[in-house]
C-alpha cells in the first residue's frame, strides 16, 4: 500500500470519528437543554397549580357559605308558606264545613 492510500484511509477515519463525536456531543447538549427546560417548566406549572388550587379552595369556601345562607333563607320561606297553607286549609274547612244542624235551611 502506498502512503497516499494510508493517508486517505486515516483522514477518512479521523473525519468520521470527528463527525460522530460532534453529533454525539450535539445530541447530548440537546438532551441536557431539554431537561433544563422541562425542569423550569415543571417548576412554573407546579407554582401555577398551587396558586390556582388555593384560589379554587377560596372560591369553594365562599360559595359554600353563600349556598348555606340561601338554603337557610329558602328553608325559612318554605316553612312560612307551609304554615300559611295550613292556616288557609283550616280557614277553608271552616267556610266549607258541614251545614249546621240547628239552623233550618230556607227552602
Amino acid at each position: 500500500m502506498s502512503a497516499e492510500i494510508i493517508a486517505i484511509v486515516l483522514s477518512t477515519v479521523g473525519l468520521l470519528l470527528t463527525l460522530g463525536g460532534t453529533m454525539v456531543a450535539g445530541f447530548a447538549w440537546c438532551i441536557r437543554r431539554s431537561d433544563r427546560v422541562e425542569e423550569r417548566l415543571g417548576a412554573r406549572i407546579d407554582g401555577v397549580e398551587q396558586r390556582l388550587g388555593a384560589r379554587i379552595d377560596g372560591v369553594e369556601e365562599g360559595l359554600g357559605a353563600r349556598i348555606d345562607g340561601v338554603e337557610q333563607r329558602l328553608g325559612a320561606r318554605i316553612d312560612a308558606v307551609a304554615a300559611d297553607t295550613t292556616e288557609l286549609k283550616i280557614a277553608m274547612a271552616r267556610i266549607e264545613g258541614p251545614q249546621r244542624h240547628l239552623i233550618v235551611a230556607a227552602r
